[in-house]
């Protein structure tokens, strides 16, 4: 039936009631007094402006905001000037493209003509170059992966994603370089996992991903699992010639002339031992 317990949390609650009260009337009281002051110190604009002194002080000095001196310690501002400055400058949002030519544009002053030019033609050509984007159901049908798992992974490795009507929409440049999927991908017949690769050829799976990076063997993910060109694996690694006698392997020729591995690695690239 009562708001509070006791009449002791009641005086409590009171209490702290007023002392709110008196710290708003405490905050405002100078703003509104200020309403009615036509020149103002650099503290007061601060205030008036929601801002630092030294903010005050830095517009001053770059010229953005006048100032009269009236002695050596006092100085004031007009609160006019306060607001021609704020109506001169209105907000407007920056797009990362126009950011990035007002950088490269900044980047380019004090350069010869001739250079400058060519930057610029080039910074115009990316510019107008359009980024392919894929639909979340096309990412998922394409690179084989689940739906929970697409937002997570694309916001974690920052791929850019346009929403148009209410669908998230990936682009495809970001994705081909996350998944590993190079350009003659899709000519591939055969392909074969991590576990396949080490039993085939004898490579542990950190020398695998060196290797597939080194040659640029097309690679491919679905569903969590890596898959590698056998096409491009058996090209290189020329399984064919374990059977072949005209070739020695590594460790057979140290023993058999009584050298180290890393030796015979040297000495066939110095001699140009196929």
């Amino acid at each position: 039936m009562q708001k509070f317990c006791c009449e002791e949390c009641q005086s409590k609650a009171k209490a702290e009631h007023k002392k709110r009260q008196q710290d708003f009337i405490k905050a405002v009281e100078p703003v509104i007094g200020l309403q009615h002051q036509e020149y103002l110190t650099f503290s007061k604009a601060a205030l008036l402006m929601g801002c630092s002194r030294q903010y005050v002080y830095k517009l001053v000095n770059t010229g953005k905001l006048p100032a009269s001196r009236i002695s050596s310690r006092m100085a004031f501002i007009r609160k006019a000037d306060i607001e021609n400055m704020l109506a001169g400058n209105p907000y407007h949002r920056v797009l990362p493209t126009e950011l990035a030519k007002n950088k490269v544009a900044q980047k380019n002053v004090g350069r010869k003509d001739a250079k400058i030019s060519m930057q610029n033609k080039r910074q115009e050509e990316e510019s107008n170059e359009v980024q392919d984007y894929l639909s979340g159901e096309d990412v998922m049908r394409i690179y084989k992966v689940k739906k929970s798992w697409l937002y997570v992974t694309a916001k974690r490795n920052e791929i850019p994603i346009c929403k148009i009507a209410g669908h998230n929409y990936y682009s495809r440049k970001h994705l081909d370089k996350l998944f590993g999927v190079s350009a003659d991908a899709e000519a591939v017949q055969e392909w074969v996992t991590t576990k396949h690769v080490e039993e085939l050829y004898g490579m542990k799976s950190g020398a695998i991903r060196a290797y597939v990076y080194r040659h640029h063997i097309p690679t491919k993910r679905e569903y969590g699992q890596t898959y590698y060109s056998k096409d491009h694996l058996d090209g290189l690694r020329r399984t064919d010639l374990a059977s072949d006698d005209r070739y020695y392997t590594a460790r057979e020729v140290a023993e058999k002339y009584g050298v180290s591995t890393a030796n015979v690695c040297i000495i066939a690239k110095k001699n140009g031992i196929t």
